[in-house]
Formats: structure tokens, sequence, C-alpha cells
């Protein structure tokens, strides 16, 4: 009888071991880990504030775990701003042409809601199969404008009387937003003439929002890279565009002016937003009202544009101060309330609460604000 041992014998114990004991470690995880955390709406609320025109830009739209969504529509409602400004990515819910996905949507809107905020959606982002190979996300063609149309059509449809403002497209008059092309008014213009009808076939209630402007002092006609916020609404309205929107959506950053600080078209200030409405009156269109979806200060403590902390909060409650004297302007709303991770950028410097939901000395001021303490 051969001795000899088969070389197989010792891989199969020791297979057998490593199944056992990764058996063995699974059971140890499964009885020693956390239960998973579970999240429900609560009790409907409501936003304590002596000022009903603040507003806070959320951005919740990267955000993926439920109990952080809740936590920061929470914080948004306790520091006293009954408007949020959220970004709703066409890409993200019908990332397959007639295929939509809302749950994400669904999670921020119903606890945005939940917490009594008034939400303010803004809608772009292209899906590949809606722009050209090796485009930027934000490229949209004509050919895909109705496509588009039919995504902002179904979500005003599913969000009637949920979400009745949405702002169309963001800082178009910078090719960075507008596809890395040079920015075209006309364009978006004709944009806006495909959008308007659908969404108020949707929903007659609805308020459509355009322009969300990047205010900045590019020369008459522009560069490549922009076109003069003032510029472009003036040819948004040479191109027709008066009639497909309900109320001009605005971005108002300070950079280092005060709050206080009279506009000017050579100046980038917070009030340049009343050069804007001088547009909107010389074509006639005084009965729109202003919605500031973006604006605000930095602090950081070594980039140009920025302020001190100190500063940023005493133009901030300026600047909320201002818009609730404004009869024009409906809401308010500053960026930025929170992000869900670090940038490790001067941007991070604009935010009131840290992504570990550490409140800021902004936050704590502006909740001071708002309930008149």
């Amino acid at each position: 009888m051969s001795t000899t041992k088969d070389p197989i014998q010792p891989i199969i114990i020791w297979t057998l071991r490593a199944a056992g004991v990764a058996a063995f470690l699974a059971l140890i995880w499964w009885f020693a880990a956390p239960p998973p955390i579970l999240v429900t709406l609560g009790a409907p609320q409501t936003v304590e504030t002596l000022h009903p025109k603040m507003g806070i830009h959320t951005r919740m739209t990267d955000e993926v775990e439920t109990w952080k969504i809740k936590k920061n529509y929470e914080m948004a409602r306790e520091m006293g701003t009954p408007y949020v400004v959220e970004f709703f990515p066409w890409a993200y819910i019908e990332n397959q042409k007639g295929e939509f996905d809302w749950d994400h949507a669904d999670t921020m809107i119903n606890h945005a809601r939940q917490q009594g905020l008034t939400m303010i959606a803004r809608l772009g982002f292209v899906p590949s199969w809606a722009r050209p190979e090796n485009t930027s996300v934000n490229y949209l063609d004509k050919n895909n404008y109705s496509a588009f149309g039919d995504f902002v059509a179904a979500f005003v449809e599913r969000y009637k009387g949920r979400v009745d403002n949405i702002v169309i497209w963001n800082e178009p008059n910078v090719s960075f937003e507008w596809g890395q092309r040079a920015p075209d008014p006309a364009a978006y213009t004709e944009l806006l003439r495909v959008v308007y009808p659908r969404a108020h076939e949707k929903n007659p209630e609805v308020q459509v929002l355009a322009g969300a402007l990047a205010p900045n002092l590019a020369p008459p006609g522009g560069t490549p890279d922009a076109m003069n916020d003032l510029e472009y609404l003036d040819k948004m309205y040479q191109a027709g565009a008066q009639n497909y929107f309900d109320a001009l959506a605005v971005h108002a950053y300070g950079w280092k002016a005060p709050a206080a600080e009279a506009p000017s078209p050579d100046r980038v200030n917070f009030r340049r937003t009343e050069l804007l409405r001088d547009l909107m009156l010389k074509y006639g269109d005084a009965a729109k009202s202003v919605m500031l979806t973006e604006g605000g200060w930095n602090d950081h403590p070594r980039w140009t544009k920025a302020v001190t902390p100190a500063e940023r909060i005493q133009n901030t409650l300026a600047a909320y101060d201002w818009c609730e004297q404004t009869s024009w302007i409906k809401v308010c709303a500053l960026w930025v309330f929170r992000t869900p991770a670090p940038t490790y950028t001067f941007n991070d410097y604009f935010s009131f609460v840290t992504p570990d939901f550490d409140p800021k000395p902004i936050y704590y001021e502006t909740q001071k604000y708002a309930r008149g303490k």
C-alpha cells in the first residue's frame, strides 16, 4: 500500500476551516453590528420666524443617508428659514429615457415638507442619453429641449401641491453651466419657450423661475467664458422671454462689499439685484416677483473675495433685512446651509453648518434674527 499523502487533502481541510472561521466572524458581526437606523417623517412641524421671506440653499442632492437628510431639514427649520432651495438633477431621476427613479427626490421633498419648509426646485443636469458623446453634463442642444420639457412636466405633475416653484437651469450666462459653450440668451429663451407651457399644462399654479444668472463684469458682447448678467437678461427680453417665466431667479453675492453698498453696473455686490429689477421694469414686467435663490458672503481666511466671519454675519443679517423690506422680493435664499462632505476649498466657508452638523456662529446669529432675539 502506498504511503504517499494526497496533496489535495490539506487544501480541502484549510478551505473548510477558513469557511468555518468566516461563518463564525459573520455571526459575530450580525449580532454585534448596530441595527439600521429607522427614519420616520415624524410629526408635522412649523418654522418659527418673524421674517417669512428668509430662505437657504440646502444642497441635499448628494446626501445618501436618510437620517442626515431629515436632520439637515430639521436644523434649517430650527434656524428659522421657511424656504429652501434644492437641486434635482435630471440625470439622477431619468438616467434611462422614460424610466424615472423618484426615491431620493421623494425623500428630500417629504422630509422638507414635514419640517414646514417650502421647497424651490432647481432643475438641470443632462443625462448621457440626451446629449452628444464627450459633452458636459450641462450640454443641452435644441434637439433635446423637448426631452427636458418631458422631464419638467413629469416633475411638476408628480409634485403638484408639494413643489410649486421650479428654476429652469442654473447660471446659463457662464460657459461651465451652458455645456462649455459660449452663453446664448436666445437659446436659453427658446428652452423657456419649450418648457413653460409643459409645466403649466401639468400645474397651472406652478411658478416657473428663469434667470439664476451668475453676477459678473464681462465686457459688452461677453467672453467665451461668461456674459454679463445685465446684458444677458436684456437679451433674454429682446428674444421674447417675458412670456415664458413667472418670476426671476437671482444670484446675489456680496464678495467683499457690505450689504448696504449701492448697486452699480461696474460692481458685483448684493444689491446688484436692483439693476436686474430695473431691466424688468424697462420691459414692463413689474408684476413679476424676484426670488434670490443663491447669494451671500464667504469668510475664508485667505480667499481674495472673502470677508471676516464677523463681517459675514453682519452682512447676512442686513441682506435678509433688506429683502424683508423690499416689496418686489419674495424669497431671499442664501448659499449654502450645509454640504454632505467638505470640499477642502474656499467653498466650505459659505456654509452655515459643517458636514458633521456642527452649527457655525452664523447659524446661531441667523436663528436669533429669525426669532427676534
